[in-house]
């Protein structure tokens, strides 16, 4: 379980800076940033979680010697970061969408540069109206993890899960649903928090009320 929050953890806060660029180089007005963010996007956006990791462990080792290559909790890091900056990127840039277009306006006005407009007004305000769509995304993040031990076979929680109820001292007493319901109730606990504190964020930054 430790292994499955410090997977999702790392990925986190990894994944948001990078889907904010992406959403960003998304809109630039340099056609070739625009194009490099928008080909990123799709290809990954349209391409199997599962077949990535698949991916990052076996078919590196083509390219990269063993000594080299990099363990596999951190193959699965890169991928899920890779992986969900690309979603990350489509949910900001709906948030950048919704920024009315007289905020822009009035930033020039009072003469800000292009990168003061975004940071100080035209950001803040689309990471603001989509945090319930970033932490859908995040929660799912965090159950994804799972994957990565069928994938890579890492022994995060599901496949220990599955692990005790194969053992000899356990076979035939039909355990698999209790250790099933106990890994899902851990997975419930960790979203269901994170969907809380979201709720509590939305309501400190009065989302939907001014």
């Amino acid at each position: 379980f430790m292994l499955n929050l410090f997977l999702a953890a790392c990925s986190i806060v990894l994944c948001f800076p990078l889907g904010v660029l992406l959403a960003l180089g998304r809109r630039s007005t340099l056609p070739l940033v625009r194009a490099v963010c928008t080909v990123y996007i799709e290809v990954i956006r349209g391409a199997p979680l599962f077949v990535l990791l698949l991916l990052a462990n076996v078919a590196l080792g083509f390219f990269v010697p063993d000594s080299l290559a990099p363990a596999t909790s951190t193959r699965a890091i890169v991928v899920f970061t890779l992986f969900t900056a690309a979603y990350m990127a489509e949910i900001v840039r709906g948030g950048l969408q919704s920024v009315p277009r007289g905020q822009v306006e009035a930033a020039k006005a009072v003469g800000l540069s292009a990168v003061g407009q975004t940071a100080y007004i035209v950001l803040p305000q689309a990471l603001r109206n989509v945090i319930p769509a970033q932490i859908g995304q995040l929660i799912s993040l965090f159950k994804d993890t799972s994957l990565a031990g069928i994938a890579m076979g890492l022994f995060e929680l599901l496949t220990v899960s599955g692990a005790i109820a194969a053992q000899d001292e356990f076979r035939g007493q039909g355990l698999i649903g209790e250790t099933l319901t106990f890994a899902a109730l851990l997975f419930w606990i960790v979203a269901y928090t994170m969907s809380r504190e979201s709720q509590r964020l939305e309501r400190r930054l009065g989302v939907g009320v001014r």
